[in-house]
């Protein structure tokens, strides 16, 4: 075992073309943030950490920390996850809260590309790289060095491709985003079988 992985949600966006926090918007009979954190611990993670803002969630089970620079975007909320991460994890797994068709096995093969000596993973589907990654904690001050406003671990990623090792998830679920209401319902079609998922 290469050490204990935690899982961080990343729900702190107010959705304004949405006209709710995403965390808040329900799909499925579930919130988003449900969501992600159920599929955080079905993957393999332990403890799962929810990054707030615009709005407070409370979920059993669950560590919620607030990101006060919330407004600043993505970056802020991925340095606040990662702070409150316990030491005695030795990886995180980030991922969004407004992408609910990623299942629990993209979380269980970025585990399992760690436990075999890899310390940077990404999710790819169909080869293109996308959410959830798994940052071993040696490089968690430089990704949060590098990462500014609206975005994460990309700017990280991009300057030290060596460290990437990109495992295929996309016959586990798709990293498709809610940004809009049309997105919603798409993705709502698309959970309850009224839409078919394109191959």
């Amino acid at each position: 075992m290469a050490g204990i992985v935690a899982g961080v949600l990343l729900a702190a966006g107010d959705g304004s073309r949405l006209g709710q926090p995403k965390a808040l918007v329900r799909l499925g009979g579930q919130s988003l943030a449900a969501r992600g954190a159920a599929m955080l611990r079905a993957g393999g993670t332990d403890p799962v950490i929810v990054v707030t803002g615009a709005a407070a969630v409370d979920l059993d089970g669950i560590v919620s920390v607030h990101n006060p620079r919330w407004r600043t975007g993505m970056g802020s909320s991925m340095a606040e996850g990662l702070a409150a991460v316990p030491e005695n994890c030795a990886a995180a797994v980030l991922a969004l809260a407004d992408q609910p068709l990623v299942g629990p096995q993209a979380v269980q093969r970025l585990i399992g590309a760690f436990e075999r000596g890899a310390s940077v993973v990404v999710a790819g589907y169909s080869g293109r790289p996308r959410n959830p990654v798994l940052l071993a904690r040696e490089h968690w001050p430089r990704a949060i060095e590098l990462a500014a406003g609206d975005v994460g671990a990309r700017p990280f990623l991009r300057a030290y491709p060596e460290l990437v090792t990109l495992v295929e998830c996309g016959d586990t679920g798709r990293p498709d985003d809610i940004d809009t209401q049309d997105d919603l319902d798409r993705i709502g079609r698309l959970l309850t079988g009224e839409e078919p998922v394109p191959s």
